[in-house]
């Protein structure tokens, strides 16, 4: 049905049908049914038509509405996102404008991917069937005018929540775009202004290069459309549909130069004025000071910002890439060598400088080779929080001094990073002047041998002394007394092996907790996810519809009607239990919603939900619970399972618990298990090491319990927490030890070498 407009908001409601509720946005829940519910609200913001390619190259289109008063509203959820597809999508897209009322109707609710980014609401409307229908009434306020080429900038401490603003601001720290937890690439900074309020501004976007330009602290940013949002007492700014900006060089009498992605933007001489009473600003308050450090000023154990020019580069291996590169400044101390055979260098020979002391070979770790692998030798760098670390070189003898070598390991504290630079950027004229002086240098030296011999390999073969530097989290529960080796020598060995090995936690997945809850058929070996809520809900709701009651001879019956016309609610109970404790029945529920059994299981021990079928009864679709046990929900396979149970016997059973009930109705019952996939890390190489089998001893924590418990999941989230502390570098986590499996499986008809985290333990605190 095409969108239909109506004069004013109160017409809007005379196009209620009867057979529908005017509903609150904060009422919706994914077990809610839609179909006899509409919604009112307002359009705040309307993208444009895209092609989905989930669907096929269908077209759709994403709004955001909210309750026209929501002042008035006492829900926390006054917004949500509606998704249009289809020809509704182009008719939405053509007749509604932001600021206008719409009527919904006839829409689908699911679970929203977004909402731990955009915070608006956990669900999402979806207008994808034939009988959905909007009806819009138009916005009395008039749009801005297209021809309106000025922009009004609000200051940083006039920012009211839930405004859409434009902005202008220094930025006082950064963060370089970093892989966030869905699909986008997160851009973390916070700016001031003349009203010496600092703001945090977070940015999402696909593409790393349509992120703003960001050099140093200092440099001035103008954001269009962004929206201010509260958190935690604070203002804080996010990118919206149409969101923009441009940043320019913070320094004093440098040149104005814009620096976007955008093919398309306007800056004019009230923009130049605005960016130099910011730069003139900024630096009466000192906000412009240069942390970048030449690598003749390097000091052990610094953390420091490194402008340079990339000569040379190599892969290590999977999660390392050595950059050789240079500022043309010779360091005080030995800097570490680290020799790569020639061709497996990208770039030229850096001999003649290594030999002077004008190379650093840098490290690179984690989250950062995506950004190394592109380098070009010859590019300009910048490192930020780049560390600075005394090592040894094997064989040294206790005399000799260590040498200096440099890691930008995982993650993004404190702004850790690097990018590459413009060639024509102001910052590289001071660094060019002095490369240009050793233009005569000869990097034709032959390298012989007795030269190579002087080198140290990376990565090393053995793991430093900072491995030793405390106690581990975890302890050995196994029997095996064998050394602990290092994980390039377990990549190295011949399955089946059992190993120790001390590492720590460079990733694990899933990252959402709850995910790695799984079924599992101890017959069939099948491992599957816990079902969805909403997906357990429909099937609820589906057999709740238009129900009558089964009629059993074995059973004692007892019905009511529901309020939503034509469902019957019935309890089944076993004559032979009739007159027995509650707690020692076995109940058979028909015709209830998943939110009515799960409310009743707080009080009843064990409810099997049912179904009638030509008046008989017989099971749910094993895709939901076959028993409710309190607040443990308990699975079948569908592989396993009978078909059907016909006249069970109840007899004989003293204690009914899930595997009694399972047995009487013919399910082969999954069991919960944990799964989570850890990537470990002992600096000599790096291995992805399941932990499943043993995960209970692990966490001292039952499956089953947790599933049921959110106490005991949340105990879970802080142990990973402690194993991988949120926006920590790897060496800021704690040391593990592990016991370690090392077996092989069939894969396509090839051996594949799997490693399993078995016979280790939480340290209790």
């Amino acid at each position: 049905m095409p969108v239909e407009k109506v004069n004013n908001s109160s017409d809007l409601d005379t196009k209620v049908p009867s057979c529908l509720q005017l509903t609150s946005i904060g009422q919706l829940t994914l077990t809610s049914d839609p179909s006899h519910r509409c919604v009112k609200a307002r359009v705040l913001r309307k993208g444009p038509v895209i092609s989905c390619a989930q669907r096929d190259g269908l077209e759709m289109l994403r709004a955001e509405i909210r309750e026209e008063d929501p002042l008035q509203s006492t829900t926390e959820h006054t917004s949500i996102n509606v998704i249009f597809f289809d020809t509704l999508a182009k008719d939405f897209s053509q007749s509604v404008k932001q600021g206008d009322i719409v009527l919904l109707a006839n829409f689908t609710i699911s679970k929203s991917p977004t909402f731990l980014r955009d915070k608006l609401h956990p669900c999402q409307l979806e207008m994808d069937n034939k009988d959905a229908c909007v009806y819009v009434c138009p916005s009395a306020i008039p749009g801005p005018s297209s021809s309106e080429a000025k922009y009004v900038y609000v200051p940083l401490n006039k920012l009211k929540s839930k405004t859409l603003v434009n902005v202008y601001g220094v930025v006082t720290f950064f963060k370089q775009p970093f892989p966030s937890k869905g699909s986008d690439y997160c851009t973390t900074l916070k700016i001031t202004d003349q009203s010496d309020v600092k703001v945090i501004c977070t940015i999402f976007c696909k593409k790393l290069e349509d992120h703003p330009l960001i050099f140093r602290v200092g440099d001035i940013i103008r954001l269009h459309r962004f929206k201010a949002e509260a958190f935690r007492d604070s203002i804080t700014l996010i990118n919206t549909f149409g969101w923009s900006t441009v940043t320019f060089n913070g320094i004093i009498d440098s040149p104005i130069v814009p620096r976007t992605s955008s093919k398309s933007f306007f800056y004019g001489e009230a923009d130049k004025r605005r960016v130099q009473e910011l730069r003139q600003w900024a630096a009466n308050q000192s906000l412009c000071s240069d942390l970048n450090t030449s690598l003749s000023s390097v000091q052990p154990h610094m953390y420091f910002d490194f402008t340079c020019q990339l000569l040379a580069k190599a892969v290590m291996h999977s999660g390392c890439i050595l950059l050789k590169v240079w500022d043309g400044t010779r360091c005080q101390l030995p800097l570490l060598q680290v020799a790569v055979p020639p061709d497996e260098l990208e770039g030229e020979c850096t001999l003649a400088k290594d030999k002077m002391n004008l190379t650093a070979n840098v490290l690179v770790y984690d989250n950062h080779l995506e950004v190394a692998r592109d380098l070009k030798p010859g590019a300009f760098l910048r490192f930020y929080n780049l560390r600075a670390l005394l090592q040894k070189v094997p064989g040294q003898l206790p005399d000799q001094p260590e040498h200096l070598g440099f890691h930008l390991h995982g993650g993004t504290v404190y702004g850790r990073g690097l990018r590459s630079l413009p060639a024509e950027t102001p910052d590289l004229l001071s660094l060019k002047s002095v490369l240009e002086k050793h233009v005569d240098l000869d990097e034709h030296e032959e390298v012989n041998d007795g030269t190579l011999l002087e080198i140290w390999y990376t990565p090393p073969e053995s793991i430093g002394a900072e491995e030793n530097a405390g106690p581990a989290y975890t302890v050995q529960t196994c029997e095996h007394n064998t050394q602990r080796i290092t994980l390039a020598q377990v990549k190295r060995s011949t399955p089946p092996l059992s190993c120790h090995v001390r590492a720590r936690v460079k990733k694990y997945l899933p990252q959402q907790l709850y995910q790695c809850l799984k079924l599992f058929c101890s017959k069939c070996k099948t491992m599957k996810d816990v079902p969805d809520d909403s997906a357990v809900a429909n099937i609820f709701l589906e057999s709740a519809r238009d129900n009558q009651p089964c009629d059993e001879q074995w059973a004692a019956t007892s019905s009511a009607n529901s309020r939503e016309p034509g469902r019957t609610i019935s309890m089944h109970v076993s004559k032979d239990m009739v007159g027995k404790s509650s707690h020692m029945q076995l109940i058979f529920i028909e015709g209830m919603t998943l939110d009515e059994i799960s409310v009743l299981s707080r009080d009843h021990k064990n409810l099997v939900p049912v179904r009638s079928e030509n008046s008989k009864m017989t099971r749910m679709d094993l895709t939901a619970p076959f028993l409710f046990s309190g607040k443990k929900r308990y699975y079948g396979c569908k592989q396993c399972s009978r078909n059907t149970f016909e006249n069970p016997v109840f007899t004989g059973v003293e204690t009914w618990d899930e595997q009694a009930v399972a047995a009487v109705l013919g399910v082969q019952m999954m069991q919960y298990r944990f799964l989570i996939q850890f990537e470990l890390d002992d600096v000599t190489d790096t291995i992805e090491a399941l932990l499943w089998e043993d995960a209970e001893r692990f966490f001292h924590i039952s499956a089953v319990d947790a599933s049921g418990c959110q106490d005991l999941q949340d105990r879970i989230q802080t142990i990973m927490d402690t194993i991988q502390p949120p926006e920590s570098s790897l060496e800021e986590r704690p040391w593990m030890d592990f016991c370690l499996s090392v077996y092989t499986v069939k894969d396509n008809d090839r051996n594949k070498v799997c490693y399993q985290i078995t016979n280790t333990e939480i340290v209790k605190q």
